[in-house]
């Protein structure tokens, strides 16, 4: 236990306690000890009284956390599991903003039935703060109604209105809290376009997560000039000569890998895994890269990308398109018939893609289809001898546990002004599990390689689930007469079996998504913690350097060992670049992922109020303390208050995953095949109600 968790500990244990006795519990140096209790004090954990002695900030009533506001001006200040979130109405908000890291002081502790209630007493986010909303302009008064929920309306002055019109949606710097009964003020940055206007809507929320398509102009001058450069390939191994191909989707236009195949005379095979080399462009220090860390991901919103990397360099020099000379970093791995990996190497190359084929055609090629045969008659059986290899290699992954979640994806389908017209389930053949197979088998590859040298690197990982949420999992299997073996230290063989056994059932999507719920993020960390949803003791991304920043950074280290330039100065600059590159990556993963799936919401939600009283088939996919949410076949979903529901008062059994009426004893839960009505589809608000068919 680190010594700040345990000076929080005993303080904790103890409520006050004074210095000298703290020292003594924690067997620490005075001095030292003064030190960590002032960096606890300044995270506001800790706070010292009057006497001199010291409690737990929560023991005093101030709890720091991250502002939850809601519609109507309230918000919640999310607290530790063990107790309520504390309320805090619209005049004790004090000037923050949703989503920001505030101070709140506990005003009204729980009796009788009320619920916490609390006043923020500091905000620790620095002004201006960046919101978007839409213009309403009257009598020559200018206002901006943010999107965010729960922020007051800001007054524009008339200076910093930059000419917006009423009815625009525009970027706002807020630069003045409201105070004492006042609005907030703020100056418009940025004119998005008219509310209805195609593609706005998207744009607005991609600005409402940060996102800025637009480059500084440092990078843009300097991916010109690297666009002007000559490519060199002194020192790399010419694969020109070999069969190389890319297989994307239709619409992809930023290629990172291209793959060959050839068979050995030992009767293995040689599977290249061509990555392009992002890193002989984007130079460590760059303006290029620090926009390129900054940004974290390429994030794609339904029929955008916001990119990592300009133009220039993301759809020109460093895709891999066909039919030209490209630098990569190539992975070529000697594979046995049993899918083991005999032999494999790293190098610097240089190959030239013979096709850039879509899962689509590939698809239809692997099903026998004999147009596309004839198309790509150089290419067909190596594309057979691929598709057996990634059989081979996913049926080896799923011996040793990996886990493969059968979760739907939405494919959502606009028209030329931005419109949906159609939502529906994204199709994955063999094609793209050929490339999955294969981009995973060089990512473990890698991360293996170089985690037995014992170098600093960044890794992928997935850790081990909580033991109290595999008793929660366990319990609710329980109820389909499902056992999950070993749950008090779960092997990942065991979720797959459990997954296996409902395949092809009725209850296969609440169980897959209940079972994905209860296990941990995926992040990014420079300790080589093992990847529990792959089985894979090391694992990292090395496959998307045009999309990722960890793959770009895991590039530079491969390089530099490939250039013997893994010195003991470098290997320092290892050490301290790579936590910071592990957590800003995570941090904007996490961005990244909430801001796609909030533009399909709203899409969703879009195409569903064009279905305003139509009856749909549905699946209960979740269940709360206030509303029912069913899912529909192309994977909508739609909430039920149960407040709406007039045939009895149902009551909410969270650990049974279910609602039963109290009268009637209807009871309703996850998984149950229902037909739901839509009711209402909130566009401003991507939500939509639904109700049941026949309630």
């Amino acid at each position: 236990m680190e010594k700040t968790e345990q000076v929080l500990q005993k303080i904790g244990d103890r409520i006050y306690i004074g210095i000298d006795e703290l020292a003594g519990a924690v067997d620490m140096p005075k001095e030292a000890l003064e030190g960590v209790l002032s960096e606890l004090e300044r995270e506001y954990l800790v706070k010292r009284t009057k006497g001199g002695k010291y409690a737990l900030a929560s023991t005093m009533g101030l709890f720091r956390g991250t502002l939850d506001c809601k519609q109507g001006g309230f918000a919640f200040l999310r607290t530790p599991e063990d107790m309520e979130d504390i309320f805090i109405s619209p005049s004790h908000k004090g000037g923050a903003f949703n989503g920001e890291d505030v101070l709140v002081r506990l005003s009204k502790r729980q009796q009788g039935g009320k619920h916490l209630e609390g006043k923020v007493v500091k905000v620790f986010s620095l002004l201006p703060v960046e919101t978007v909303g839409t213009v309403q302009a009257k009598n020559g008064t200018v206002f901006v109604v943010s999107d965010s929920p729960g922020m007051d309306d800001i007054y524009i002055p008339k200076k910093r209105t930059r000419g917006a019109k009423n009815g625009q949606k525009v970027v706002v710097n807020v630069t003045q809290r409201a105070h004492q009964g006042k609005s907030p003020e703020g100056e418009i940055m940025e004119i998005l376009g008219r509310t209805g206007e195609a593609g706005v809507d998207i744009l607005a929320y991609a600005r409402r997560f940060g996102l800025v398509s637009r480059f500084p102009d440092a990078c843009k001058r300097q991916a010109q000039a690297l666009a002007q450069e000559k490519m060199e390939f002194e020192g790399r191994l010419d694969l020109r000569g070999q069969t190389v191909f890319t297989i994307d989707g239709a619409d992809a236009k930023d290629l990172d890998d291209a793959v060959s195949l050839r068979m050995l005379e030992n009767g293995n095979y040689e599977l290249g895994v061509h990555i392009a080399d992002v890193s002989y462009y984007v130079r460590e220090g760059s303006p290029l890269d620090k926009e390129a860390l900054h940004r974290g991901t390429s994030v794609y919103m339904v029929d955008r990308v916001v990119p990592m990397l300009p133009q220039e360099l993301s759809n020109g020099l460093c895709s891999l398109n066909a039919g030209e000379d490209k630098l990569t970093l190539s992975c070529i791995m000697e594979i046995d018939a049993q899918g083991n990996v005999t032999a494999q190497k790293m190098e610097n190359t240089v190959i030239r893609s013979a096709h850039r084929l879509t899962y689509g055609g590939v698809n239809r090629l692997l099903e026998g289809d004999a147009e596309e045969r004839e198309k790509y008659t150089d290419i067909a059986d190596t594309l057979m001898e691929m598709n057996r290899l990634a059989k081979i290699l996913r049926a080896r992954r799923f011996e040793k546990g990996s886990i493969d979640f059968n979760i739907d994806e939405p494919e959502i389908i606009l028209d030329r002004k931005g419109v949906p017209v159609d939502v529906t389930v994204r199709k994955r053949g063999d094609a793209e599990k050929l490339i999955e197979e294969f981009m995973l088998r060089a990512n473990i590859t890698v991360a293996e390689q170089y985690y037995y040298m014992e170098l600093p690197f960044l890794y992928r990982i997935h850790e081990h689930p909580d033991a109290d949420r595999m008793k929660e999992l366990a319990i609710f299997l329980g109820n389909f007469g499902i056992q999950l073996k070993g749950f008090q230290n779960v092997h990942p063989h065991a979720i797959q079996e459990v997954l296996e056994k409902v395949a092809g059932t009725t209850e296969e999507t609440i169980v897959n998504t209940v079972t994905l719920r209860a296990l941990k993020k995926a992040r990014y960390a420079t300790e080589p913690i093992s990847h529990f949803g792959l089985a894979a003791d090391q694992y990292c991304h090395f496959t998307s350097p045009i999309r990722r920043y960890p793959d770009l950074q895991v590039h530079r280290i491969i390089k530099a060992l490939l250039g013997g330039r893994m010195d003991e100065g470098y290997l320092r600059h290892l050490e301290k670049v790579l936590p910071e590159v592990a957590a800003q990556s995570s941090a904007r993963e996490r961005n990244a992922i909430e801001a796609e799936r909030a533009v399909q919401d709203l899409k969703m939600t879009e195409y569903m109020s064009k279905h305003i009283g139509e009856t749909f088939p549905a699946v209960v996919s979740g269940v709360t303390k206030f509303g029912i949410f069913a899912e529909l076949d192309n994977t909508i979903e739609g909430m039920i208050p149960l407040a709406q529901l007039d045939d009895d008062y149902y009551v909410y059994y969270e650990k049974e995953y279910c609602v039963i009426g109290e009268h009637t004893k209807k009871r309703i839960t996850l998984g149950d095949k229902v037909k739901v009505k839509v009711v209402a589809a909130d566009i401003a608000l991507a939500k939509i109600e639904f109700t049941f068919a026949d309630n």
